[in-house]
């Protein structure tokens, strides 16, 4: 019998919902209204609205199924999707009916979002714009799945204990996740270690077979992703690690009970946890493993879907394009060829043409450390098979290389997939370009640094390649859901069209600019803002922040290149000021940092300790008289983060020139209305033509002027020794006035700076310090500042990820963009 979904009627009324919550309650949580705990009724409400998702995600899969349309894959080690509830009540529409509900249940909407735990599927802003790029394509109507590792435990939570950060287990799925379907049915085996061996089939061609001496099994966990209030919904599938045989009865028999589930424990291991500590070389081959696994399982899938819709293997290219987000997954273009070879016994050429046009690459680092590299010795262990097909692919390719730039030794010894000095290693990125149609970067100056100096030989033999995509965030969830007071007064002047389409319909608010009722709105709103967050600080830290202080606010990864501690060095040379003069006058600050730091990352660990030790004795020296707060946020998230970006006057983007790709927490800031400073970095370059020379805080030396400085031998000494407020401030940490006088413990990170300084700290200072006084001038004139804040939102909508989807699907994907999805021609 055929059952019509169009049928099934899920009603939205505040009386249906709340009968509904009920018979969640207590049918698929076990509860009755007297004895449910929160979690019981947030699960219960979740379940709810989850229904009223799955209409539009069943739709969504049997058009698939039944129309020759192209799907997206996304290919991604992190996804940081935040909380669901309320970001699916908010695409439903449903946010006043459910909130309705609750009050007839006598339930508290606020706490029933805040008891919801962040999935831990990612570490920062690659995760969180791979989640964006998911929100847009659902709203773009573009057909997609989101391919990952369903990781039992996130990176970790952080903790602040004496000023130090102490990493503390993720257990986000501890109360169960009711947004995930388990397809305990769509499963798959995965390989590793053994060898291989030749033979010859019936047609004697000579082929390989790989004899594995592990396997273990991923099994699929789907989460629903809606599109905004277009009742349509993709899938996030995430993968799980299970064994083959998860009980081993003669073992136990035995009497060896740790060898009986001895298979169970290692094969769970590869999706237990979020980047595991590379530091060691177990750390080094789970990771490994873990990128092979959710690869496998994806491709794997994948040809599994294409049998479904009747398709074949030549079809590839046309039924799916499948995006590599950074170099983690790039393992995919050899498991391609080997399934392609291995197992559907293509010839070689046919799998490689197939295999180029398949797949698109994103780079998101100009970082060298960040662009893996396998030890060989390893890689073979691990995937035998893979490396063989890797040697063919790189003596094809250099063959070409030779034949267009013959004598070139040098130019084919970079361009290997076998990085042969110091060691032997598998070049991951270089293999993403070779078996890529497509290369993007995600700014403009990003794209033109890779096509100069990471990628540039790339760049020499196949300039055609490579496309610049700008990243962008959803408008959905960083304004609309986590800014709703500025959203309705956004809303009121000009419709809410922008939330859809945000690069058209924005602009429309710079109408709004001078006037005065509009902008003590707007300021009204701020300060509404960062009182919540000033609450949230008291409670967390137990700091006062005044919320008509400037909030200067920097949240993002603890890393060296990102500078934290040139932020740190304003501070103190502030402090300084007072001291020297009590009665400076000093605009009141209040300096809010907050990220974690990778747990083998010294240095950045001591910037967290550096942070809070400085913040220790400013917010206590009654000289300082609360013109400067020190804050450290604790445990910084996508949870987290909606209090911040709001919240924000000042958005400190301030990474060395050339070392950020894009950054998307600058694009979050800009368009809850904060102002930036920050250097020609990353997409600050096009986000301050967009807004305006005069609406952004510009400092320090540009990419080609950081270039030319090292070439020329950089002496970060020089510095030190001409600024006397420089001077000042390095030697107050020298000295343990922040450290109850001990002299060695921040040495690390004053000697980097002083004889080394990779990331141009000091060469920035007095630049950076010059434009901070000018940010204190214009704060003062709170109508100059709103009209710039004004205009920071109302100027930034070519940075939302619906235009960067929009061209995914033009430039890289081939994918049409009249919502239909459907290809030029049914396949056969």
């Amino acid at each position: 019998m055929e059952y019509k979904l169009a049928s099934i009627q899920i009603e939205n009324t505040p009386e249906a919902l709340q009968r509904d919550i009920i018979e969640n309650l207590y049918f698929l949580q076990g509860r009755t209204a007297n004895l449910a705990t929160l979690n019981d009724w947030y699960m219960a409400v979740s379940y709810t609205v989850r229904d009223r998702l799955m209409k539009n995600w069943t739709d969504a899969m049997t058009y698939l199924t039944s129309n020759y349309t192209k799907m997206v894959g996304y290919l991604s080690a992190e996804y940081l999707p935040g909380p669901h509830l309320a970001s699916s009540m908010m695409n439903l529409g449903i946010e006043d009916a459910v909130q309705e509900a609750l009050d007839r249940l006598l339930l508290d909407y606020r706490a029933l979002i805040n008891q919801e735990e962040e999935p831990g599927l990612g570490n920062g802003g690659l995760g969180r714009l791979a989640a964006c790029f998911l929100d847009s394509m659902s709203s773009l109507k573009v057909s997609s799945i989101a391919y990952g590792i369903r990781y039992e435990f996130g990176i970790f939570d952080q903790r602040i204990e004496n000023g130090e950060q102490v990493e503390v287990t993720d257990k986000w799925l501890r109360f169960g996740n009711p947004w995930e379907i388990q397809q305990a049915e769509i499963s798959f085996k995965v390989k590793f270690g053994g060898h291989t061996e030749t033979y010859t089939d019936d047609e004697g061609r000579y082929r390989v077979k790989w004899i594995p001496a592990q396997e273990v099994r991923g099994v699929a966990y789907d989460t629903p992703i809606p599109g905004y209030k277009n009742d349509t919904a993709n899938l996030m599938r995430l993968w799980k690690s299970e064994a083959c045989e998860s009980f081993d009865f003669n073992e136990f028999n035995k009497g060896n009970y740790d060898l009986a589930v001895a298979q169970k424990t290692w094969a769970e291991t590869i999706s237990k946890v979020l980047y595991p500590n590379d530091a060691w070389e177990t750390g080094k081959k789970l990771r490994l493993m873990q990128q092979y696994f959710f690869v496998s399982c994806t491709l794997q899938d994948n040809f599994r879907i294409l049998r479904v819709r009747g398709m074949t293997v030549q079809d590839l290219p046309e039924a799916w394009a499948l995006q590599l987000n950074d170099t983690h997954p790039s393992i995919a273009i050899a498991e391609m060829m080997r399934l392609l070879v291995d197992e559907k016994m293509l010839d070689w050429d046919e799998a490689w043409q197939l295999t180029c046009k398949t797949f698109a690459y994103t780079n998101h680092t100009l970082l060298p450390e960040a662009l893996e590299r396998w030890p060989l010795t390893m890689f073979a262990a691990l995937l035998p098979r893979h490396l063989e097909i890797i040697y063919e692919i790189n003596d094809r390719f250099l063959s070409s290389v030779r034949q267009e730039h013959p004598g070139d030794e040098t130019l084919a010894s970079r361009l290997s997939l076998i990085d042969e000095s110091g060691g032997k290693f598998v070049r991951m990125a270089n293999l993403a370009a070779v078996g890529s149609h497509a290369i993007n970067g995600v700014s403009k100056l990003h794209t033109e640094l890779l096509k100069k100096d990471v990628l540039a030989d790339f760049y020499s033999v196949a300039p055609e390649k490579f496309v610049n995509i700008t990243n962008g965030v959803t408008p959905r969830r960083w304004v609309r859901l986590y800014n709703p007071a500025l959203s309705e007064l956004i809303s009121t002047r000009i419709g809410e069209d922008w939330i859809t389409n945000l690069e058209t319909e924005l602009k429309k608010l710079e109408a709004f600019t001078n006037d005065p009722l509009f902008q003590k709105k707007w300021r009204e709103i701020k300060i509404n803002n960062k009182k919540s967050l000033a609450d949230r600080i008291l409670k967390l830290t137990g700091t006062r922040a005044n919320p008509e202080s400037l909030f200067d606010v920097q949240v993002k990864r603890i890393h060296e290149y990102k500078r934290q501690h040139l932020n740190l060095l304003h501070i103190v040379t502030l402090y300084n000021r007072i001291r020297k003069n009590p009665q400076a006058e000093i605009v009141p600050r209040t300096f809010i940092f907050g990220g974690k730091a990778a747990p083998n990352y010294h240095l950045a660990k001591l910037i967290i300790k550096l942070i809070n030790a400085v913040a220790e004795v400013v917010n206590n020296d009654p000289l300082v008289a609360d013109r400067i707060k020190v804050v450290f946020y604790p445990d910084y998230n996508v949870k987290n983060s909606e209090w911040v970006y709001r919240a924000a006057n000042l958005s400190e983007q301030i990474s060395a020139a050339g070392k950020e790709a894009s950054g998307t927490g600058n694009m979050k800031f800009s368009l809850n209305g904060a102002v930036t400073i920050g250097t020609l970095d990353g997409a600050n370059v096009e986000m301050r033509e967009a807004v305006g020379a005069e609406n952004f805080f510009l400092f320090g030396l540009t990419a080609d002027e950081v270039y030319r400085s090292k070439a020329e031998g950089y002496e970060p000494m020089m510095y030190y020794e001409s600024n006397d407020e420089l001077k000042a401030a390095i030697d107050l940490i020298q000295s343990g006035y922040f450290s109850g006088g001990d002299t060695q413990i921040f040495s690390p990170l004053t000697d980097s700076l002083l004889h080394n300084d990779s990331f141009m700290v000091m060469a920035d200072y007095a630049s950076y310090i010059a434009c901070q006084q000018r940010v204190s001038e214009v704060f003062k004139d709170q109508t100059s500042w709103m009209k710039m804040s004004i205009l920071n939102v109302a100027r930034l909508g070519y940075f939302s990820s619906d235009r960067s989807i929009r061209e995914y699907c033009k430039l890289v994907w081939d994918y049409p963009l009249d919502g239909s999805g459907k290809l030029d021609e049914p396949i056969n």
